[in-house]
């Protein structure tokens, strides 16, 4: 565990970084695996995680582990209401100048979950509900948050959750994943080719710098979101990625 920063609280720094830990671990680990991983005395990872657990920020399971609990969804919730709302407008320009629906997605207990949209005015155009949770592996929103972790952290979440095939076009082999994951760090940007629903095509983009990974993504028909259209959408979805992130995470 690092050392505590010039003007921090020492044991809210380790209280944050615990479950941040325990995030990382699926949800859930030992006294004995945090400590292994920080390097905090059994006693006073104890004694942060009852603090923790009195709360309601951890909660202990019948085997003595500890879990991430209740009270975190709600500030969890209220934080990506807050990202999608600054959000938007950034979201509503994409879609004005691309014609196609705009997207915004951060992980979330090993989903990608969205937290903001501004739908297209095209009459057939695609509309996700803000809320609505959808595996990593098969859509370019979590294709893109995927590939801001490491290989080891890949292969944990797709081992907890499966790679369901939702199309024909999904992924379903973590090796095939991890190359394509190589391949969106190099070019910048995933692509949707169908599979997470036949017919749709989505272009994706990580927001830099964010303290939870997220992406910002442009879908809609295949017949439409085409590779020239992506290499327009692209650059733009870099662009609005950047200004969200100057202007979300860093004011």
């Amino acid at each position: 565990m690092a050392e505590a920063r010039t003007g921090s609280v020492q044991s809210v720094e380790r209280a944050a970084e615990l479950l941040e830990l325990l995030a990382d671990a699926g949800g859930e680990a030992a006294l004995s695996e945090l400590a292994a991983t920080t390097g905090l005395p059994l006693p006073t990872i104890h004694r942060l995680m009852r603090t923790l657990l009195a709360l309601g920020y951890v909660r202990q399971l019948p085997s003595r582990r500890y879990a991430l609990g209740p009270r975190l969804i709600r500030l969890g919730e209220s934080a990506g209401r807050q990202l999608g709302n600054a959000a938007r407008p950034y979201l509503a320009q994409i879609a004005a100048e691309l014609g196609e629906s705009a997207n915004l997605a951060m992980i979330d207990r090993d989903m990608a979950v969205y937290v903001a949209q501004a739908s297209s005015g095209q009459s057939m155009r695609m509309f996700t509900e803000v809320g609505r949770r959808v595996y990593t592996h098969c859509t370019g929103v979590g294709k893109a948050v995927l590939a801001q972790l490491d290989d080891g952290t890949v292969r944990e979440i797709v081992r907890r959750v499966g790679m369901p095939a939702m199309t024909e076009h999904s992924i379903t082999d973590v090796e095939t994943l991890l190359a394509e994951l190589a391949t969106i760090r190099e070019r910048g940007y995933a692509i949707d080719e169908g599979e997470q629903e036949i017919g749709v095509r989505c272009y994706a983009v990580p927001v830099p710098e964010a303290p939870t990974p997220t992406a910002l993504s442009v879908s809609g028909p295949d017949s439409r979101v085409t590779d020239a259209f992506g290499e327009r959408a692209v650059p733009l979805l870099q662009r609005r990625a950047a200004e969200i992130s100057a202007a979300l995470l860093h004011d």
